[in-house]
């Protein structure tokens, strides 16, 4: 079952002590199905970071911890494990805490919990919302010498070394000149949704674009719908309660998700909109983007950040010169005709 990994290396990838380890692997009783769970997903980890297991090169344990629907989540984990094998500084590996929705403080929680007995980490990458629970946490971490790295959005009042991630507000505002741009007069209305406006980022996104659209496009109304956590089925029912009460939808600027739930909902409604924007290029977006369902797609590229990451929890640990600084990246708009070629179909 060790598939050829050390039992070290799987009690550190999994947050398990060597003992708890060697029971599961020889199917022992007295461990926990969350044990069992934790060797498995470790397993898998280390099996996709195999080319990161390099003898005599220091071993640089990063924690991922992320708040985002599976599709978002799944893409970031696919672009970090992608950049792993070009670092030369170190040989990085990466653990994921990953979930969809929850409290403040079962992030906090998780925060709190790295870097404990048989968890060593040498850096947080951090995708959480702007909470004080989450600030104080990272501070906790700071103190402790752990350096933490904000993802996409960021968490203010708290020492992160950097942010890494999309330019939001540049973001929004490119997003309210494509609706002006596309609708050319006339009122109505433009739904713009959130998966919740705790994350800092997707505020600054829905701020600019309302901001940018009152002077550019003054006749349409903004109606800001959150909290959905980007799944399809609560953004569903928000956006099915919205168009019963505002029928003249022009557009939809979709900050955090939950497409595919927003096209049937307008489908069932009979409402066809004039723009249609989504926010990165997940599985569902390609898909819809290519079926049309989209117009376009302000984009960053994951993998660049994931880079750029990387970069500034090696600076920390002095792996590489200079000093940790935030890398914001600059929009890119995406249409079904210039897809990048790495997703485009074969």
């Amino acid at each position: 079952m060790t598939r050829g990994h050390r039992v070290g290396d799987i009690a550190e990838q999994a947050g398990l002590s060597r003992a708890t380890v060697d029971r599961v692997l020889h199917g022992r009783r007295g461990v926990s199905a969350r044990a069992v769970r934790a060797v498995e997903q470790a397993l898998l980890d280390l099996d996709r970071q195999q080319s990161q297991l390099r003898l005599g090169a220091r071993t640089i344990m990063l924690d991922v911890v992320m708040q985002a629907p599976e599709r978002f989540s799944g893409a970031v984990r696919d672009a970090l494990e992608a950049e792993l094998p070009a670092v030369r500084a170190a040989a990085v590996r990466a653990r994921f805490h990953l979930r969809e929705s929850g409290e403040a403080a079962g992030l906090a929680d998780v925060l709190d919990h790295l870097g404990g007995r048989g968890r060593t980490t040498h850096g947080v990458l951090l995708k959480a919302p702007d909470r004080p629970e989450v600030a104080e946490a990272v501070r906790r971490l700071h103190e402790r010498g752990v350096p933490v790295v904000t993802l996409v959005t960021d968490v203010r009042d708290c020492p992160r070394i950097a942010y890494v991630g999309l330019d939001n507000a540049a973001a929004g505002t490119t997003a309210a000149y494509l609706v002006a741009q596309w609708t050319r007069g006339g009122a109505g209305t433009v739904l713009v949704t959130l998966s919740r406006s705790v994350f800092f980022g997707e505020r600054e996104r829905a701020e600019a674009f309302e901001r940018a659209l009152a002077g550019l496009a003054p006749e349409l109304a903004v109606v800001v719908l959150t909290d959905a956590d980007g799944l399809d089925e609560a953004m569903g029912a928000l956006v099915r309660t919205a168009l019963a009460d505002h029928p003249a939808v022009r557009a939809v600027y979709s900050v955090g998700g939950g497409n595919r739930a927003i096209t049937d909902e307008l489908a069932r409604a009979g409402t066809t909109c004039e723009v249609f924007l989504g926010h990165d290029l997940d599985g569902h977006n390609l898909g819809l983007l290519r079926a049309g369902v989209l117009h376009a797609v302000p984009h960053h590229d994951l993998r660049a950040d994931m880079r750029a990451a990387l970069r500034q929890v090696l600076r920390h640990h002095r792996l590489l010169p200079g000093a940790p600084t935030s890398v914001p990246a600059g929009v890119e708009v995406i249409t079904p005709y210039n897809v990048p070629a790495r997703l485009a179909p074969t």
